[in-house]
């Protein structure tokens, strides 16, 4: 095993590392901040607002990283976000007569760059891992990734609930940011310097895709993830605390097995979208997928009006939505590396999360005012659109010959 190991491998298992690390800290960081300024009397559009800064400064990230990863290469992003997430979680250990909204707001910013400034770089290192040949074996590797990382944020969704409960919110936060330290520490010695950088210096203007497959698999990505976030960011964690009487453990808990649920099934997506047969998803099967996506959120928000017991409605009804939005996520996440070209493709992943980030910054907006004015059935109803417009904008996608498939070679390589 250790001889198959190239260093251009190994390299790219600190890279997961590091991201598997931070991605902990992330979902935990999320957690005790929406439940602790919910305890403290925050609004639902209060506690989205916190989150305002996180995305916008993704969206920002995303677009200039990309081109940052190509010119200083992603070992260097990948440290700096590191860097930056440690920074943080320490903002959030000041006094809490000094944790306002403005202060918070700011070292979710912080954590906006950060956390984007990770994802980019390792989801760029697949690209220059994998023989070009081998799209299936791509397929694999991304879906590898993608997953294994929402199940950790699982992971920090519980441990958030976890040490609010157990340790509280200072004492929380100050643990993680040890730990990160440590990580980001041995990421400094250890991850090799050149990686991912491109041949040819991008220019700034390069930052934005001139290609037509990338830029309408954004905005698919961009709907995708907004009819998530709609529901996910603070209107079910508040319904689940404020209307069914749930502690923080049970909060916790249940939006960790949903992720960790959601994150196995993207590891597994390819055994279920054609790997079986030898072909690849393309434009075809990521509208379709999305088309299936669509009737669920639809359904939960006529049942929940209807008066159906709220409880089985969202346990039942989100594990569906998690088992679906999951293959969506990893359809997405495959072809925007397919597309990528492989020189610089920090630049073209990069553009394709900041439309990522773009659903999340509206999503999370929708997700506290909508909650606020109209309910939880509203952002449902919401997320069931937004899923329907994915679909639709998958449409344009480049597809497959019918008759053409990937030689079960390339498929199954890298077994």
């Amino acid at each position: 095993m250790r001889e198959r190991l190239t260093p251009a491998v190994r390299q790219y298992l600190l890279v997961t590392g590091n991201y598997w690390a931070f991605t902990l800290t992330d979902g935990a960081l999320r957690m005790l901040v929406v439940l602790h300024f919910h305890q403290l009397g925050y609004s639902p559009l209060q506690v989205a607002l916190l989150f305002v800064f996180y995305e916008v400064f993704g969206v920002i990230t995303n677009l200039v990283g990309g081109w940052l990863g190509a010119r200083i290469g992603l070992n260097r992003t990948m440290n700096i976000g590191l860097g930056l997430q440690v920074a943080a979680l320490s903002m959030l250990l000041v006094p809490a007569a000094f944790l306002t909204v403005p202060w918070v707001m700011a070292a979710q910013a912080l954590s906006g760059i950060a956390k984007d400034l990770n994802k980019m770089s390792a989801k760029s290192s697949i690209k220059l891992l994998v023989p070009a040949d081998q799209p299936g074996a791509l397929y694999r590797w991304v879906a590898a990734l993608t997953g294994s990382k929402n199940a950790l944020k699982g992971v920090g969704f519980f441990l958030g609930g976890a040490l609010l409960t157990t340790l509280g919110f200072a004492p929380a936060i100050a643990a993680m940011a040890a730990g990160l330290l440590l990580v980001w520490l041995a990421s400094l010695v250890l991850l090799k310097r050149d990686l991912g950088k491109a041949k040819a210096k991008p220019k700034f203007r390069d930052i934005f895709s001139k290609s037509r497959a990338i830029n309408r698999l954004s905005a698919a990505r961009l709907f995708l993830f907004g009819a998530r976030d709609v529901w996910f960011v603070v209107a079910l964690p508040v319904f689940l605390s404020q209307s069914l009487g749930w502690d923080f453990w049970q909060v916790g808990g249940f939006l960790a097995l949903w992720v960790i649920g959601y994150g196995i099934v993207q590891s597994l997506a390819p055994q279920v979208t054609g790997r079986r047969s030898g072909k690849l998803p393309d434009g075809r099967a990521a509208s379709a997928w999305a088309s299936i996506l669509a009737a669920v959120p639809a359904l939960m928000a006529l049942l929940l009006l209807q008066g159906q017991s709220p409880q089985l409605v969202l346990v039942a009804g989100l594990s569906v939505f998690g088992v679906l939005f999951a293959i969506n996520s990893s359809l997405h996440s495959y072809l925007i590396v397919s597309y990528a070209a492989e020189d610089g493709v920090s630049l073209d992943v990069g553009f394709y999360y900041m439309a990522n980030a773009m659903g999340r910054l509206l999503g999370t907006i929708l997700s506290g005012w909508m909650f606020q004015r109209y309910g939880l059935a509203a952002c449902l109803g919401t997320s069931a659109v937004f899923v329907a417009l994915a679909a639709i904008v998958s449409l344009a996608l480049p597809r497959h010959d019918r008759a053409a498939a990937a030689p079960a070679g390339n498929v199954d390589a890298s077994e």
